[in-house]
Order: structure tokens, then sequence, then C-alpha cells
């Protein structure tokens, strides 16, 4: 459905994207994660045709996207991290304007703006105005903008920021359905587990450029953590933390507020052979706990960096 191949953008000096290439499924719920800077930024804006670029070729629906393509355009929903509704319509008139700017027969818009009011659990605020909404209803609002047209392609640009857990939970099912329906979907958020949940496959950007792709579980192999054992409540002299940095298998080990993290690379007994070493050291602690790879481990290992907002 969409191949971006060695797109290059640059600021000035500033080199955005670095011949950047992705190529994306139909059918696919897509994820897109960098750090801040990464480029993601600067890909959407230049596959929406709203930036230009200095090299490289975007096509989607296997034609070339230009800030001309109105017919590519649409097909294609955008929802992006900033709220965009006018304050002074009603919920249903917001979705009855943004879904008017596709579909221009007022019967069928009709019914797509009531099916739009119901996908986001919005039919009994129709007569509110934005101001009156929590933040939660507020980005359903801002979703049933960008979908009520039913696109073939859906970018959702960090949908969920700052929601209550109710509203995440209706936001992520309704992103679920929309896939079902026949959607496709880019995705972007800072949130993991989110990712982890709803992607079939992830990119991850870093300086402009694609540093891997794959399955949530693809991506987990291509690290050397294996396991992440945490210690809580331990007094852990430094060189104790030495001498367990330097067990078998260790990858590292860091130790901050009385909590003792070790990641591992794959291998069996792990866990044992750290407790062994703490019993045998005579250091007593609280909780333990292990943990799989996620794609956090991911994301830290390849980039060097946490995923913040």
């Amino acid at each position: 459905m969409i191949q971006i191949e060695n797109l290059v953008k640059r600021y000035g000096d500033t080199l955005a994207l670095d011949h950047l290439n992705l190529e994306i499924q139909e059918g696919e719920i897509f994820g897109l994660l960098g750090p801040n800077g990464s480029g993601k930024t600067t890909a959407l804006n230049c596959l929406l045709a709203l930036l230009k670029y200095d090299r490289g070729e975007i096509r989607i629906f296997d034609h070339p996207m230009t800030p001309v393509s109105y017919d590519i355009r649409r097909q294609i929903g955008v929802v992006f991290q900033n709220v965009a509704v006018f304050g002074q319509m009603s919920v249903w008139e917001n979705i009855d304007f943004f879904c008017g700017l596709y579909v221009p027969d007022k019967e069928r818009r009709r019914r797509l703006v009531e099916d739009a009011l119901i996908f986001a659990g919005l039919e009994s605020y129709r007569k509110k105005r934005p101001r009156q909404l929590s933040g939660g209803l507020l980005r359903r609002l801002n979703i049933a903008c960008g979908i009520a047209h039913r696109p073939r392609l859906i970018i959702l640009d960090e949908p969920t920021v700052a929601v209550d857990p109710q509203s995440r939970n209706k936001i992520l099912e309704g992103i679920r359905e929309l896939n079902r329906q026949g959607s496709t979907v880019i995705y972007t958020s800072h949130y993991m587990e989110e990712v982890e949940q709803l992607c079939t496959r992830i990119a991850i950007l870093d300086h402009g450029r694609c540093i891997a792709s794959g399955t949530s579980e693809e991506l987990k192999s291509m690290i050397k953590t294996g396991e992440t054992v945490t210690v809580e409540a331990i007094d852990l002299p430094e060189e104790n933390l030495e001498a367990v940095r330097a067990l078998p298998h260790v990858f590292s080990a860091e130790y901050a507020e009385r909590t003792l993290k070790v990641r591992f690379t794959g291998a069996s007994y792990n866990l044992v052979r750290l407790l062994h070493y703490l019993e045998s050291a005579d250091l007593s602690f609280g909780r333990v706990f292990s943990e799989l790879p996620t794609l956090n481990d991911v994301f830290l290992e390849l980039t060097g960096k946490e995923l913040r907002d």
C-alpha cells in the first residue's frame, strides 16, 4: 500500500531524513516509533505531501503521492496529536464538517456522521460543544472527525495522550475495529504497551533512518537482552554491584534507590544464579521478579534512549 524509497529531507544543515525506506502492507496496523528528533513527524508530513523533500519517492495505493494527488488524499484520514476541532460547533457539526470535506452527498454524509458518533461513543454528546467535553471525549471527537469518511488509510499520531484509562481502552478497541473493517493504520505512540498490543508490524526510526522493523517478536530477537531481573529493597555496596556485573550472561546491571535491575543475554537459570550470589554474599532483599524482553527493551538497546513524551 505504501512505499517510501530513499527519502531525504534537509532543514538547512540538519539531515532530518537520511535515505529512509519503509514499506507498509494493506491491512496492517503499522507502528512507527522513534525518539524525539528521529524524523517521525517529518516522514509523516512528507507522506501526506505537506512537506517537500529533497530526494526519494513516495507511492500510496501504487501511485506517486504529490500535493495534487486529490484522489489519494480522499482515501486518507489523519488524526494528529493536537486536537483540531471547532469550538463554536457542536460535536455533530464538527464531525459533519470534516466528513463534508470528502463526502458531498448530504444523505450519505448524515449516515456516516451517525456511524462515527456511535463508533466514538459520543451519541449522547452530539449537541455538546468541545469545551464541555472531558479530555478523553475530546480525543474521541478528534478521531471521529478524522475517520468519519471511512478512509482506506488512517494515520493516528499519539491519539491517546493524556486520556483516562476508560477512554484509552475505547480508543484502542476502536482502532482494532477500524482495521477489522478494512482500514490500514499507521500508529505512533509513546506508550510501548499500546504499540505491542495493537501493531502487526513496527518500525523504529532514529536519526532519520529505519534502524529496525518487523513484528514485536522479531524485534525482540534482534537484541542482546533475554531476561530482566529486578530485585527491590536491597542495600548493595559497589563491590557487590561489580560482582553482579561479572556474573555469567549479565548484559548490564544498574542500581538506584535500593533497586537492582539486571539484564541478561539469552540463557537459562539466570535468576537462580543471581539469587545464589546474593544469598552467598549475605545480602537481604525484598521482592524479586523476572521479565522477558519488552518492546521498551528493544527501543532502549537499539537507540540508547528511553521513549518519552
